[in-house]
């Protein structure tokens, strides 16, 4: 792995992890942007639908295709905001509880066994450098702006 690039290693690393809980959410007939979302969304007072987008770090468009087939299948449902008229909060169905509650199995399993099998300090320094890297790219530290 010390030839690969950063970026290389994040990526397969990500794609790995992303095939891996697709897999899993294929077996309930679901996908892992649909348990994403259902976790980033407050299963007690609902989330603000313009809130959902910047949480999860997905574009607006691609939150609106998850929303509407999410709301077809009876995960979540649209309600007006009681302290906004013209925002929308996300609800969880009961459905979608049930859903919320497989989906956050599913990645406290996973956390548990990379726990497992990889020291606490070696995770602390896997989230510093995450850290340091979201840090330098929203700070425009590695691409710098001309003017």
């Amino acid at each position: 792995m010390k030839d690969k690039t950063i970026d290389y290693v994040l990526r397969t690393t990500w794609l790995a992890v992303n095939k891996m809980y697709n897999e899993e959410a294929s077996k309930f007939e679901s996908t892992m942007a649909t348990g994403f979302t259902l976790l980033s969304i407050d299963p007690e007072k609902g989330t603000p639908s313009t809130s959902l987008g910047p949480k999860m770090g997905m574009e607006a468009t691609s939150l609106s295709r998850i929303l509407k087939t999410m709301e077809t299948r009876g995960l979540i449902e649209r309600k007006p905001n009681p302290e906004d008229g013209r925002g929308v909060l996300i609800h969880l169905t009961e459905f979608g509880r049930e859903k919320r509650a497989y989906s956050r199995e599913k990645v406290l399993t996973f956390n548990e066994a990379i726990r497992e099998n990889i020291t606490q300090e070696k995770i602390n320094h896997f989230y510093e450098v995450a850290e340091l890297i979201n840090d330098m790219i929203l700070n425009k530290k590695i691409y710098k702006q001309d003017k």
